[in-house]
């Protein structure tokens, strides 16, 4: 079967929408605080509290999701993931006290968005795209920015003009009616589905995919617990889970409102972020092909404190827009470089596992970092002491980076090699 165009780019654009929509809608949690916070009569720990279950659901799955997309495949994991999303969301209209949002958002809905996630999406992209893996990855996570910049405004305007309410059921009949069926219709698991190749593969369909599931069983998943690159991947993307999902996409928009920004600016600044997530993850994914990899997430990862640096600084809707543009740009640009350093020196063994691993760490450090900001507001009544740990975290988080082993390219197996524990990263 010949085309002019690959169906791989076709893939990655149903991905892409996808992450947009579904993301979008996950991304979009810091508008409903203080509405949930008025007609619940709830302190912003206790409403803080629903995104932290939130992002240990939907860290916890990912793992479990990486393994199930190897067995039936990421058409049916990721179109149904977005249905759940899209029914929990419609649902939650009807709610009438905070615990039914614990169930209907924390859980359920989290549980959907799990399964239409990045890890779903970089399967499909490592499944698909043999070459140009690079921009692929990019352009998977420029949908989490595209997500950003039209759901979470777009919320704040329904809410404001229709009640929080109508906001959900929108989204909900939008995932379920319009995203859930193009891309039951027309998502592919694997090229030889359709009798194609992966876009850049010389072989015949299905080799290269049978090659790595049989070697993704000779890795014992404890064994990963005493390697050094492992830890080197996974502690930095907890901190950054914790400073992008967990702080900033559920604390900043009602920090604007503290400091008194109207809807439209705040609308502004988390518009101006998340085109500048796109930028970002877009020439991440050009640049990652090209750098040292870890090289690039640390500078990523200081350019991230400087900007919160700046938010902390500095109250002036000049200074917020600023932050928006500097922490856009290097929000998301971060997947993209740990995602290929993660396949580098885990590259013959099951990627749905190791990115779903990753991902689960992301998550975790994102619901530290949603329900530690609200806490410490409870008791303080500002976010300041919050954005100074993140900026420390962040430093720290380069320095363990750098620890990465040098050789990435160097076959796994002597990667993979267990290392003394007293010279592993603690």
């Amino acid at each position: 079967m010949k085309t002019k165009i690959h169906y791989a780019w076709i893939i990655l654009l149903l991905a892409f929408f996808g992450l947009l929509a579904t993301q979008g809608a996950r991304l979009a949690f810091g508008a409903f605080i203080e509405p949930w916070q008025h007609d619940f009569a709830a302190d912003r720990g206790s409403i803080s509290f629903i995104s932290t279950i939130s992002f240990i659901v939907y860290g916890l799955s990912q793992p479990l999701f990486g393994r199930l997309i190897e067995k039936v495949g990421v058409r049916r994991i990721f179109s149904f993931s977005v249905l759940l999303v899209g029914i929990s969301f419609f649902l939650t209209k009807f709610v009438t006290s905070t615990w039914q949002l614990y169930i209907l958002y924390g859980i359920l809905a989290s549980v959907g968005v799990g399964g239409a996630s990045g890890v779903a999406a970089s399967v499909a992209v490592t499944t698909w795209f043999h070459k140009k893996r690079g921009l692929a990855f990019g352009i998977i996570e420029a949908g989490f920015g595209a997500g950003q910049m039209i759901m979470v405004p777009a919320s704040l305007y329904l809410i404001e003009g229709l009640g929080w309410r109508t906001a959900v059921v929108l989204l909900g009949l939008f995932l379920s009616c319009i995203v859930f069926p193009i891309l039951l219709i027309f998502m592919r698991s694997t090229p030889a589905d359709i009798r194609l190749r992966p876009l850049g593969e010389e072989g015949q369909n299905g080799e290269v995919h049978s090659n790595r599931t049989e070697k993704a069983t000779n890795l014992p998943l404890l064994s990963l617990l005493f390697m050094k690159p492992f830890w080197g991947l996974v502690i930095p993307f907890f901190i950054c889970g914790m400073t992008t999902t967990g702080l900033m996409d559920t604390h900043l928009v009602p920090f604007c409102y503290d400091q008194g920004f109207s809807t439209d600016m705040t609308g502004m600044a988390v518009g101006v972020l998340a085109a500048f997530n796109i930028v970002g993850s877009l020439f991440s994914g050009q640049l990652a092909d090209r750098w040292d990899n870890r090289f690039m997430l640390v500078a990523l990862y200081m350019l991230r404190s400087v900007s919160i640096l700046i938010l902390l600084l500095s109250h002036q809707s000049f200074w917020l827009l600023v932050f928006s543009v500097i922490f856009g740009l290097v929000d998301f640009a971060t997947s993209v470089p740990t995602q290929l350093l993660a396949a580098k020196y885990f590259k013959n063994h099951s990627v749905g596992l190791i990115l779903g691993l990753l991902s689960m760490g992301h998550q975790i450090g994102s619901a530290v970092g949603a329900y530690l900001p609200g806490m410490l507001y409870t008791r303080s009544g500002n976010y300041h002491l919050t954005f100074i740990i993140a900026i420390l975290l962040l430093i720290l988080g380069s320095l363990f980076t750098l620890l990465l082993p040098k050789q990435y390219n160097t076959i796994s197996e002597k990667i993979m090699e267990p290392v003394n524990t007293e010279t592993s990263v603690s």
